[in-house]
């Protein structure tokens, strides 16, 4: 766990000090909050207009006691100090500086609604519901049978590669994701060699001795908007997963944005069921 915290956490060259706050009552440690900031629109350094509350814990025979919310208003206090017009409660890319591969699963999704008393806590101090992600899990000892018609024309267009990571497209996401090493798996047009569609897919070792089982996590699924409803995604998927059950891999998880209802339906026609939602939160600290 100390080598986790310091690759998602600690070891980050933006991580702040000042905005880890602990709670003590004398020398016992009663809670934390941290709150870090995300991005620009570029994604080439800090944007301090929004910070995230990336992390929030108080020891269970605190809470209730004014703990939680004397750490917060602290948090945001730093928060507007530091230029924020917004508080995100919780961490969901872009917005992730902190904590990948240690709270949330195979991406960042907010507070997990397993979870339950952080919800209501924000709620009460005045942030509302922004976004909500659903997690889902496949188990990969169930053997991967699809039957689909399209898949033998796709077959004799498409290869699916396995590529070594060139870079994950901005100085933010190596940041966050460079860490943890993700592959990058490619749908490729046979006569073009274009790219259709890809994924980057990770280890999820610190939560594989959780499950008793060799976890794999799957990022940004996509293909190529021209090529979707034609069976391709299906058909990429089935490949990914094959090709994990051959590194013998047990559990496979992956998150949609609740809203995105294609992407659930693929993810659910191959398998994947729901074990929780992520929800993030949203306060405007500016006065306006």
């Amino acid at each position: 766990m100390v080598a986790a915290l310091e690759r998602a956490v600690f070891g980050k060259h933006f991580f702040d000090f000042n905005g880890m706050i602990l709670a003590f009552d004398g020398e016992t440690p009663l809670g934390f909050i941290h709150v870090g900031f995300g991005p620009n629109d570029q994604q080439t350094a800090l944007d301090h207009s929004t910070a995230v509350i990336c992390a929030i814990a108080v020891r269970p025979g605190f809470r209730k006691k004014g703990v939680g919310t004397e750490l917060l208003n602290k948090a945001e206090a730093f928060a507007r100090d530091a230029g924020a017009k917004v508080i995100i409660g919780g961490a969901a890319r872009p917005l992730n500086p902190f904590y990948f591969g240690v709270y949330g699963g195979s991406d960042a999704p907010g507070f997990l609604k397993s979870d339950p008393t952080i919800g209501s806590f924000l709620e009460k101090h005045g942030y509302v519901e922004r976004d909500r992600y659903s997690v889902l899990q496949r188990r990969l000892e169930v053997p991967i049978t699809v039957a689909d018609a399209r898949f033998p024309q796709l077959r004799k267009r498409f290869d699916v590669t396995i590529q070594p990571r060139t870079g994950l497209g901005s100085w933010w996401q190596e940041s966050v994701l460079g860490p943890v090493d993700p592959v990058e798996l490619r749908v490729e047009d046979r006569a073009t060699r274009q790219t259709a569609g890809r994924a980057l897919v990770w280890e999820m070792e610190g939560y594989s001795y959780r499950w008793n089982s060799p976890a794999a996590g799957i990022l940004d699924l996509n293909v190529r908007e021209d090529l979707r409803r034609t069976g391709l995604g299906r058909f990429f998927l089935a490949h990914l997963l094959r090709y994990l059950q051959e590194q013998y891999f047990g559990i496979c998880e992956c998150q949609a944005h609740s809203g995105n209802a294609g992407a659930l339906r693929l993810l659910q026609s191959m398998g994947f069921a729901p074990v929780d939602v992520g929800v993030t939160y949203i306060k405007n600290v500016s006065g306006f």
